[in-house]
C-alpha cells in the first residue's frame, strides 16, 4: 500500500529534494525533579476545581503550586490543557504551557500532542510546528494527525499534504483524521488533483464506506476544489451513516452551486428519512427557497411556519434567512414582510443587518430607508462588516449623495476595510453615479488589487460620462494588470466607443503588452485618424515584439503621413534597432532627431544607443559614447553598459561601470547582480562570493526568478525547480520527454548560464529546471493547437532556455511566445522573431 502511494503522488525524481516542512528544534526537556514536600491536598483541590468546570479556580491552585516550586503530574497538566482547549481559552493554555515548562517534567506524546492542538486552535501555526518538531520519536498518528489539521486550518495547503507524506514516508498509516484533514487541504482548485490521488488510497483503506467525517470533507472538496456537484451526491449517496451535519452540508453545498430544487429535494427525503433539521439545516433550505425562480415565496412561507412550531423563531442566523427571503421574493415590492421578521428578532446581528439594508436597496426606491437604518445600525453595538458598508456606499451612489457616502467610507476605514475590493469598488460607483469621475479615478487607483469587477465599474462610468482620456489611463492598467482585456474591450465596443481615438490608442498598447501584436495591429490598421500616440504604441509594441523591420516600416510610413514624433517616439524606434542591432540606421535616427525635429536627446535616448551598440558587441565605441555625452551619464546608461559587458564577458569594462553606478548609488541592487554574474560566467567565485556578501551586508535582496502562464482564466506561477504545482509530476515528465526529444534534434545544454559552483552534471539538471521550460512544459500538458502557449517572465531569459524553446516548437510544431523584462519573443518551428539577438 504504502508504495502505491509513493507511486501516485507528484515527487519527481527528476526535480530537486525538498526538505520536510522545517521546523524549529528545540532542546530536550530534563527528567522531573524529585519533591518531598506533600501537596496532595492542593491538587485534589486542582482536579475537583477541574471537575466542576471552576477553569480559572484551577489555574489559580496551580500558580499556589508553582509558587512553592512545586508542581503537578503530567496527567494533571493533560487534564488542564484539554479544559483549556474545550473552552477554547487559550491565553489559560498557554499559562499552563508555562507552568509545565518549568516543571522540567519530560513530557509524554499526549501532553505534546494537546499542546499542538492548544496553539494550532489559538492560530499559531508557528508554536505548533516547532513543539511537533522538538518531539522527534515520541510523534504519534494523533501527533501527524493535529499537525496536518494544523496547516489544512490555516490554509497551509502545501504544508499539510507534505506532511502527509512524511507521515507515510515515516511508516504511520492514515486513520480517518487524518483523511479528513488532508482532504480538506485538498479543497481548492489547485490542489484538487491531489485530492484525487489521495481519494484513490482512502478507497482502498475502507474509511471512505463508515466514517461520516471524511465523507464530509470529500463532499466539500468536490465542490470547494472542482464545483463538482455530481461527484458530492456519488460520495453523499455511499454514505452509510449520515447525520444532520452530513444532510445539512449536502443541502447548502447545493443552494452554493446554483442548485436550489436539488437542496428541497434533499431536505424533503431528510425529513422523510426521520432526521431532526437543525437551525443550520433550516437557515440553510430558507436560502435555497430565495434562489427558485416560481413558488418560492410560498414554500418559503411553509418552512417559515416550520421554523416556528420547532421552536427556533427567535434564532439569529434564521432570521438572517427569513429576511433576505421575504426581501428577495416580495412580489408587489414591498419590504413589509422582510422588516416585520426583522424588527421581530430579539437580536441582531451583522448579517441580519446587511440582510435589511441590502433588501432595501434591491428593491428600488428605498435607499433612503436603507441609510437610515445603517445610521441606527451604527449607533449600537453591532459593527457592520464590508458588505454592510458596500451596500450603504450602493445607496449613496443611487441618490448621488457622494458626501453621506464619504462619511460612510470614513467609518469603513476606521473599521480597516480601507483596502477591501468589495467597499472600493461601491466607492468608485458611487462617486461615478454622482459624476465625479476624478475621484472614480482616485478611488480605483487606491485598490489594493484591481480586478475585473473595479475595471468594469470604471469603464461603465466613462460610458457615461464620455470621459475618453480617462479610458486611456484605464486600458494602460489593464494590460500591466492582465484583467481580461477583450471582455472590456467588447464594452467599449456596445457603448460606441470603436472610433473614439483615445480609446483605441490604449486598446493598441493593451494588445501589445498582452502579447496579441497582431490584434493590435489590427486595431491601428482600423483607424481612421491617428495621432503620434496611434504610430508610436504601435512602433513600440512591434519592438517589444522583435519586429524591428516592421517598427522601422511603420516609423517611416508615419513621417510620410507628416506626424511629427515625439521623444517617446524616438525611444520606440531606437528600441527597435537595439533589439535588432541595427546600428547604422539606429545612428542615422539618432541624429536626425535634432537636425530634422529639433528634439534634443535625454538620458533615455542615450541609454538605447548605449544599448545598440553594447549588445552589438561594440564596447569600445559604447564606452567612447558614453564618455563624449554632453551630461553626466546615470545609472540608467552604466547599469545598460553593464548588462552588455556581461553578455560579452568584458570583466574589465565591467568593473568600470559598476564602480560608476555604485557611486551615484550604492545600493543598486542590478549593479551588484550583473556584476556577480559577469564573474560568475568566468568561473571567478571567490569574487562571486565577496559580492554576495557584501549585498547580504547591505540588505539587498535579488528578485527570484519567475516564470507565469494563463490556462483556462488562473495564472500558475513557477520559480527554479519549482515541484509546488499540484501536476509537478506531469510536468517533470513532460520535461523528461522534452529533453530526450531536443537532445535527439542536436540540442546542447549551455552550462555557462548556471551561476553557482556545481559539477557539470548537476548543472545540466539545474539549467533544464529553469522556471521558464517548467512553464512551458506546463503549457504543453495543458494547452492544445492551434493555441500559441504564452509565458511571461520577470527577468530575462537565460541563452540555455532560448535555445531549448526553439527546440521545442521544433519537436512539437507549437507556437511558444516567451515575454521576458526586456521583450517577446516569437518562436515557431524553431526560429525566433528576436533572430537570436537580444
Amino acid at each position: 500500500m504504502m508504495a502505491m502511494v509513493n507511486l501516485s503522488l507528484p515527487a519527481p525524481a527528476k526535480s530537486p529534494s525538498r526538505p520536510p516542512p522545517k521546523l524549529s528544534s528545540q532542546s530536550s526537556v530534563p527528567l522531573s525533579v524529585n519533591r518531598s514536600v506533600n501537596f496532595e491536598p492542593l491538587r485534589h483541590r486542582l482536579i475537583k476545581h477541574l471537575d466542576a468546570g471552576h477553569l480559572h479556580k484551577a489555574i489559580s491552585t496551580l500558580d499556589v503550586m508553582a509558587s512553592h516550586n512545586a508542581h503537578q503530574d503530567l496527567v494533571t497538566y493533560s487534564l488542564l490543557l484539554k479544559a483549556c482547549i474545550r473552552s477554547r481559552d487559550f491565553q489559560l493554555g498557554k499559562l499552563v504551557h508555562c507552568h509545565l515548562t518549568e516543571s522540567k517534567l519530560e513530557l509524554d506524546s499526549v501532553l505534546f500532542n494537546s499542546l499542538i492542538s492548544l496553539y494550532s486552535k489559538a492560530g499559531d501555526r508557528t508554536k505548533a510546528r516547532e513543539i511537533f518538531e522538538s518531539m522527534g520519536n515520541k510523534r504519534d498518528l494523533v501527533s501527524w494527525s493535529a499537525m496536518i489539521s494544523c496547516f489544512a486550518n490555516n490554509k497551509m495547503s502545501f504544508e499539510a499534504i507534505l506532511t502527509f507524506l512524511y507521515m507515510l514516508d515515516n511508516g504511520f498509516l492514515p486513520n480517518e483524521y487524518c483523511f479528513t484533514a488532508v482532504i480538506r487541504a485538498c479543497s481548492t482548485s489547485e490542489f484538487f488533483p491531489i485530492g484525487e490521488i489521495i481519494l484513490g488510497f482512502l478507497v482502498k483503506t475502507g474509511y471512505l464506506d463508515f466514517d461520516t467525517n471524511v465523507g464530509c470533507a470529500l463532499i466539500d472538496m468536490f465542490v470547494k476544489g472542482n464545483s463538482d456537484l455530481e461527484s458530492a451526491f456519488k460520495v453523499f449517496d455511499k454514505m452509510p451513516d449520515r447525520n444532520v451535519v452530513a444532510w445539512t452540508l449536502m443541502i447548502t453545498r447545493c443552494t452554493q452551486l446554483s442548485y436550489p430544487s436539488g437542496a428541497i429535494e434533499l431536505f424533503v427525503d431528510m425529513v422523510l428519512g426521520g432526521y431532526m433539521p437543525d437551525r443550520f439545516t433550516l437557515s440553510g433550505i430558507i436560502s435555497a427557497c430565495t434562489e427558485l425562480e416560481s413558488e418560492s415565496l410560498s414554500l418559503g412561507k411553509q418552512l417559515h411556519s416550520w421554523v416556528i412550531r420547532s421552536g427556533f423563531a427567535s434564532d439569529v442566523c434564521i432570521g438572517c434567512s427569513l429576511v433576505d427571503m421575504y426581501a428577495k421574493c416580495t412580489i408587489d415590492g414591498s419590504l413589509d414582510d422582510s422588516r416585520r421578521v426583522f424588527d421581530r428578532m430579539e437580536n441582531h446581528n451583522v448579517m441580519s443587518w446587511t440582510a435589511i439594508i441590502t433588501g432595501y436597496i434591491q428593491c428600488g426606491g428605498c435607499d433612503m430607508e436603507a441609510i437610515e437604518l445603517f445610521c441606527k445600525m451604527i449607533e449600537g453595538p453591532v459593527l457592520p462588516n464590508h458588505f454592510t458598508f458596500s451596500s450603504v456606499l450602493k445607496a449613496c451612489g443611487n441618490l448621488s449623495d457622494s458626501r453621506t457616502g464619504e462619511q460612510f467610507y470614513a467609518h469603513a476605514v476606521k473599521h480597516g476595510f480601507a483596502s477591501d475590493d468589495y467597499v472600493g469598488n461601491s466607492l468608485i460607483s458611487m462617486y461615478a453615479k454622482s459624476g465625479r469621475m476624478d475621484d472614480a479615478q482616485k478611488a480605483f487607483e487606491s485598490l489594493f488589487e484591481n480586478n475585473l469587477d473595479s475595471y468594469n465599474t470604471v469603464v461603465d462610468a466613462y460610458a457615461k460620462n464620455l470621459d475618453s482620456e480617462g479610458a486611456f489611463e484605464l486600458f494602460h492598467e489593464i494590460s500591466d494588470f492582465g484583467v481580461e482585456g477583450e471582455q472590456i474591450h467588447a464594452r467599449l465596443l456596445k457603448s460606441g466607443f470603436q472610433s473614439n481615438q483615445c480609446i483605441c490608442n490604449a486598446l493598441i498598447s493593451m494588445y501589445a503588452r498582452c502579447g496579441h501584436i497582431e490584434a493590435a495591429f489590427q486595431v491601428f490598421n482600423e483607424m481612421g485618424d491617428r495621432n503620434v500616440i496611434t504610430w508610436t504604441s504601435m512602433i513600440t509594441g512591434f519592438a517589444k515584439h522583435g519586429f524591428a523591420a516592421r517598427a522601422l516600416e511603420i516609423f517611416h510610413e508615419m513621417l510620410k503621413a507628416g506626424i511629427r514624433p515625439n521623444e517617446i517616439t524616438y525611444i520606440a524606434v531606437l528600441s527597435a534597432c537595439s533589439h535588432a542591432g541595427l546600428v547604422s540606421e539606429g545612428w542615422e535616427i539618432f541624429k536626425s532627431m535634432h537636425k530634422e525635429h529639433e528634439i534634443a536627446p535625454r538620458m533615455e535616448h542615450y541609454a538605447c544607443m548605449v544599448d545598440l551598440l553594447g549588445r552589438s558587441g561594440l564596447l569600445r565605441e559604447a564606452i567612447e559614447f558614453i564618455n563624449k555625452m554632453p551630461c553626466t551619464p546615470d545609472a540608467l546608461v552604466w547599469r545598460t553598459f553593464l548588462g552588455a559587458c556581461r553578455v560579452h564577458h568584458d570583466k574589465e569594462l565591467g568593473e568600470h561601470s559598476a564602480r560608476m553606478i555604485l557611486q551615484q548609488d550604492p545600493h543598486d541592487t542590478a549593479a551588484h547582480i550583473l556584476l556577480s554574474n559577469l564573474y560568475a560566467s568566468s568561473g571567478q567565485w571567490e569574487d562571486v562570493a565577496r559580492i554576495r556578501k557584501n549585498m547580504k551586508e547591505r540588505n539587498l535582496i535579488k528578485e527570484a526568478g519567475c516564470s507565469w502562464i494563463e490556462v483556462d482564466n488562473k495564472i500558475h506561477r513557477f520559480h527554479v525547480a519549482d515541484t509546488s504545482h499540484p501536476q509537478v509530476q506531469e510536468i517533470y515528465d513532460k520535461l523528461d520527454e522534452m529533453a530526450l526529444k531536443i537532445k535527439g534534434l542536436g540540442y546542447v545544454p549551455n552550462t555557462d548560464f548556471v551561476l553557482h559552483e556545481l559539477e557539470e552534471e548537476q548543472k545540466e539538471q539545474f539549467v533544464f529546471q529553469h522556471s521558464e521550460k517548467i512553464a512551458v512544459a506546463f503549457g504543453l500538458i495543458t494547452t492544445s493547437r492551434p493555441k500559441p502557449i504564452r509565458v511571461f517572465k520577470n527577468l530575462r531569459v537565460c541563452g540555455d532556455c532560448h535555445t531549448a524553446i526553439k527546440y521545442i516548437s521544433m519537436a512539437t510544431g507549437r507556437e511558444i511566445v516567451l515575454r521576458d523584462s526586456n521583450r517577446f519573443h516569437h518562436i515557431k518551428n524553431g526560429t525566433c522573431s528576436c533572430n537570436d539577438y537580444w
